[in-house]
């Protein structure tokens, strides 16, 4: 069974987005540098951000997301995000209608069962977790195995936390990995159990 990975980009004060949900600078370190990461040929990272973040993005199967992040998205248009095979929603409202119930995305209500509904989609592969107030409810209830974060250097003040509205503590051990890349440092923490 695949590991349980929270992901995202965040800021040096911890926010994934502002408080009008926009990530300003946050994804900057994909277009800054000369090696193109996909055949958009749209994203181009360093040589070390490519090296760390293709091979840890070619291994996930399913993305644990939000409503709120389905509805900003529009649903990524029906299309999973770089690639991955699936996208389980975790919402307590049902899949929007009108939408196509052959789209390889998944309404779930509850964390537990999200987390369940991905790791059977998922096989051997990881199950990404986006940070926010569902990974934060995802690392609350002992779900996670691995923290990810590309930590950008830009200090946002305010707006979406990267653990969400977590209120407790959680140990993760010391970083295992820690790659400088062009405008982001990459890090990933395995979680204290």
């Amino acid at each position: 069974m695949g590991k349980v990975v929270m992901y995202s980009s965040v800021s040096v004060d911890g926010f994934i987005a502002d408080g009008n949900d926009q990530p300003g600078p946050l994804f900057d370190w994909l277009t800054s540098g000369d090696v193109p990461f996909d055949e958009s040929g749209v994203l181009k990272v360093s040589r070390a951000s490519y090296d760390y973040t293709r091979a840890y993005w070619d291994q996930i199967g399913v993305t644990i997301a939000g409503r709120r992040v389905f509805d900003l998205t529009d649903g990524w248009d029906g299309k999973p995000p770089s690639g991955i095979d699936h996208v389980v929603v975790v919402s307590h409202r049902p899949m929007p209608e009108g939408w196509d119930p052959e789209a390889p995305f998944h309404f779930v209500d509850g964390i537990e069962p999200a987390v369940a509904k991905a790791r059977e989609l998922a096989g051997d592969r990881i199950v990404e977790v986006a940070a926010g107030d569902v990974g934060g409810q995802v690392l609350a209830a002992g779900l996670v195995d691995e923290v990810r974060m590309d930590v950008v250097p830009v200090v946002l003040g305010s707006g979406r936390r990267y653990f969400g509205s977590v209120d407790a503590q959680h140990l993760l051990d010391d970083p295992d990995v820690v790659i400088q890349g062009e405008r982001v440092l990459h890090l990933r923490y395995q979680v204290r159990r």
